[in-house]
């Protein structure tokens, strides 16, 4: 059965593919894009296309939004919070501005969204919540600080909030991609100015890396797109989805890591209790 899908930031990256996916599998999209030539270029995708000019940093105008797609659309059955980007900066060379901007978008923005559909959702018992977070927001590396903090935050109100709303009917999936073929360490990405060099050997080899890796990255935004979709379409979806062979093992080496640090330091988190 066809569903409507609303998703955030479809005129790149994972949203358009994701969108372009949907469109295939005759489905309907309601994508969020930022001025009238991406509404253009969306819609003309097809009939079952529809662009919504909506700033996520807007959160005031997100449920008039909501609520019109609801009214003259359809009801929304599939939430995905894809609008995005990274801010690259060592953290003591990156203004507090920078930090409110990235929350502003990755977070603030996401639960806007998610406030906002979630009376829609209730009142059908149905619904799913896909939030595009990132392998970046279990594990992190250094010059990223502001963008893990803000990952590691939606993965932290994606969990929860299925927890919330599991017995109300709402499934809710942690999107974890790796390092994909998209714009996102490209012209997406917010560069702070460098200014110390103490960090110089820290950061430099990793923003080269990252720049020259940029639209080499292993995995292919279309078959992310496959995946989301089938999670998307799942009566039995999991609350965390990793993407790309790369999250993958990554993030399986945090998880040993992290288990030997607790393992190491047990008899002293022991110690704490009330005798």
């Amino acid at each position: 059965m066809a569903k409507t899908f609303l998703i955030t930031g479809v005129s790149s990256g994972f949203g358009r593919a994701l969108a372009e996916a949907a469109l295939s599998d005759r489905h309907r999209v309601v994508g969020t894009v930022r001025n009238d030539a991406d509404k253009q270029k969306f819609e003309a995708l097809g009939k079952a296309a529809h662009a919504l000019i909506l700033d996520v940093t807007d959160t005031k105008a997100i449920a008039p939004a909501v609520a019109g797609i609801e009214k003259t659309i359809g009801a929304i059955d599939v939430l995905v919070n894809n609008a995005g980007y990274g801010h690259e900066g060592i953290l003591e060379e990156s203004s507090i501005d920078d930090l409110r901007r990235q929350f502003e978008v990755n977070v603030f923005g996401a639960v806007a969204m998610i406030q906002a559909v979630l009376p829609f959702m209730r009142k059908r018992h149905a619904g799913h919540i896909l939030n595009i977070t990132s392998m970046g927001g279990i594990i992190t590396l250094p010059g990223l600080s502001y963008y893990h903090g803000s990952k590691f935050a939606l993965e932290g109100i994606s969990e929860s909030l299925g927890k919330e709303v599991g017995d109300l009917g709402i499934k809710v999936t942690a999107i974890e991609p790796g390092g994909f073929r998209t714009d996102w360490a490209g012209r997406s990405m917010v560069r702070a100015e460098r200014s110390i060099g103490d960090y110089d050997a820290i950061i430099e080899p990793i923003r080269k890396r990252r720049l020259e890796m940029s639209g080499w990255q292993v995995g292919d935004p279309r078959k992310a797109a496959q995946a989301m979709l089938k999670v998307a379409l799942s009566a039995d979806p999991p609350a965390h989805l990793l993407l790309g062979s790369d999250a993958a093992r990554l993030v399986d080496e945090k998880m040993k890591s992290l288990q030997a640090e607790f393992d190491a330091w047990k008899s002293v988190t022991l110690s704490t209790d009330v005798a």
